[in-house]
């Protein structure tokens, strides 16, 4: 019998200090295609590395004894970096070098595009989660959307009642850069039309905002990861999404919204906007008055909030097809030893 052919090695990198962090999130994802097709080891460099997640799936923190760092095979940094730490020089040097950058900032190309010739490390390949991210920064590389489970991400297992009052909601980071300060005065119009309101990773709006929220009984805040995601979603009826500071790579919670067959509102600025085509399987807005417009006509219209939902999902299952996501991981385990 011949020798059955061993499986690439291949090391993932990320903080995973944050167990509701997206990029924590994509690199575990990201594992579990990988997993069945390789060797697969998922790696922390940061002391704050959560040691849920650690336990939960098997991280290790990068050490400078022997066995304790990544060592020879394919090196992925999903939302990680290697500067500024001693290890790289004391490992076998990688035969590929993939970075999944899902940031936007051009410091950390400078930071990851070369090396000191010592370490002998091979060229950088980038992996960037939307076409909108790689132009922006204008750097070649493979383009792939960030994983979601759509089997756990997906339409609740029963319709919502009729006869109560229709929530609006968003999920989001608890940092204020994650919300625009303008929504504020459109949470409250929509509560005013009936609508109940859901912000979940939300406190830091309350704080900013000290009582302009606070006496809205239809308004709900809830810190970061009080729900599961899925059961926050199941929870809605139309999801709604503008950030503020913080631009969207990709915008991993509006695809699982998505998935979760909810009409999406959101502003046209962020990686997601590729996926939505306006009208059909979601809303794109560029102003507050067109936000507040596109969901106040959601609300008064079920069959409508249906029908988007349902093209929503088909939409995510395309886009994470079987077929889709094997040929993604094939990239990753390409010329890997």
């Amino acid at each position: 019998m011949p020798n059955a052919v061993p499986k690439p090695t291949i090391h993932l990198i990320n903080g995973f200090m944050n167990e509701n962090g997206g990029s924590e999130q994509e690199a575990l994802h990201l594992a579990r295609l990988l997993r069945d097709r390789s060797d697969l080891t998922l790696w922390s460099p940061s002391a704050r590395c959560s040691p849920e997640l650690a336990r939960r799936h098997g991280i290790r923190r990068i050490g400078l004894g022997a066995g304790h760092r990544p060592n020879g095979g394919t090196f992925v940094f999903v939302g990680s970096h290697w500067r500024n730490k001693l290890w790289p020089y004391l490992t076998r040097a990688p035969q590929r070098l993939i970075y999944v950058f899902n940031t936007f900032h051009p410091k950390l190309l400078s930071l990851t595009a070369t090396h000191p010739s010592m370490l002998r490390w091979p060229r950088t390949e980038y992996v960037f989660i939307s076409e909108f991210q790689r132009k922006l920064l204008g750097v070649d590389g493979e383009v792939q959307p960030s994983p979601i489970d759509i089997v756990q991400f997906s339409p609740a297992p029963q319709q919502r009642p009729t006869d109560g009052r229709p929530v609006v909601g968003r999920l989001s980071r608890d940092t204020l850069d994650k919300h625009d300060l303008d929504d504020i005065a459109l949470y409250r119009a929509w509560a005013g039309e009936g609508a109940e309101i859901r912000l979940q990773g939300a406190t830091a709006l309350r704080a900013a905002t000290g009582e302009t929220l606070a006496n809205a009984p239809a308004i709900h805040i809830l810190p970061e990861g009080a729900l599961p995601a899925v059961s926050f979603l199941h929870s809605l009826d139309v999801f709604y999404y503008r950030t503020g500071a913080h631009v969207e790579t990709f915008g991993r919670v509006v695809l699982e919204a998505m998935a979760c067959a909810l009409p999406v509102v959101c502003h046209r600025r962020g990686g997601y906007a590729e996926w939505i085509r306006h009208g059909e399987n979601g809303f794109l807005f560029d102003s507050t008055d067109e936000a507040r417009g596109l969901v106040s006509t959601l609300l008064n219209d079920r069959a409508l909030r249906e029908a988007v939902g349902k093209q929503a999902r088909r939409t995510v299952e395309a886009i994470y097809s079987d077929e889709a996501l094997r040929s993604r991981a094939d990239f990753y385990l390409r010329g890997a030893r």
